[in-house]
């Protein structure tokens, strides 16, 4: 009884750490996707990441269940600073990805994805609550490579890059997905219970050790913009 009740202790004692680690290596593969993705230059144009009010990035998405599993992600949000969100880069926050029946297409791959929010108004979508692409706001594939070069400006709120592991662009859409914020994990990664708003928008927190080099990677890519 007694060896048990100790396991019981030590398990109680280990969880929030375990947490952590899951919250902390989120972020760290996050920032090694978004370093991949932006620094190809067939995948994320450098034009819309500074146009960008937001950032989402989603590691390592994967389909789960058999037959019509549904593909569901765990990722973060970054956003600009300042009240028109044209500033530097602020803290980050945990964000869900539902795809739904978008496994189907998927397979059983993993596959990265990095949304962009083009628009302070397309921002105020995602952080007003849970959204469904759509229905919510615009989602389409962003252009990448000659076609970013020579395209007209995308009247989408958000546009979605995506790539398969080994470094297959997948070409998927999001256009069923839904959003929301990962209050648990936001809660563990700050110690508090904190609201989407009160990361984003209210400066409530400061960015976290394990959140410095997703932030930086983006500060250094796409810098606060001049006036």
């Amino acid at each position: 009884m007694k060896k048990t009740l100790l396991t019981l202790m030590c398990l109680s004692a280990t969880l929030p750490g375990v947490a952590q680690n899951k919250v902390d290596n989120r972020l760290g593969d996050s920032a090694e996707v978004l370093r991949q993705m932006i620094a190809k230059p067939d995948s994320v144009p450098k034009r819309y990441l500074d146009r960008a009010a937001c950032v989402l990035v989603y590691p390592s998405v994967k389909k789960v269940g058999i037959g019509l599993g549904v593909t569901y992600g765990r990722g973060v949000l970054v956003c600009r600073t300042g009240t028109n969100m044209d500033g530097k880069w602020g803290a980050p926050a945990m964000y869900n990805l539902d795809v739904g029946s978008l496994g189907v297409q998927l397979g059983g791959s993993s596959t990265d994805y990095v949304l962009l929010v083009e628009s302070k108004e397309g921002a105020d979508k995602v952080l007003s609550g849970k959204l469904k692409l759509g229905a919510d706001a615009t989602a389409v594939a962003g252009p990448t490579g000659a076609k970013a070069v020579g395209a007209n400006d995308v009247n989408a709120d958000i546009l979605t890059y995506s790539r398969a592991k080994g470094g297959l662009f997948a070409g998927a859409s999001l256009a069923s997905a839904s959003m929301d914020a990962d209050n648990d994990a936001n809660k563990k990664l700050y110690g508090k219970d904190v609201s989407v708003l009160g990361i984003v928008r209210d400066g409530a927190v400061t960015t976290p050790a394990s959140g410095e080099a997703l932030v930086g990677i983006l500060d250094k890519a796409s810098p606060a913009r001049k006036h």
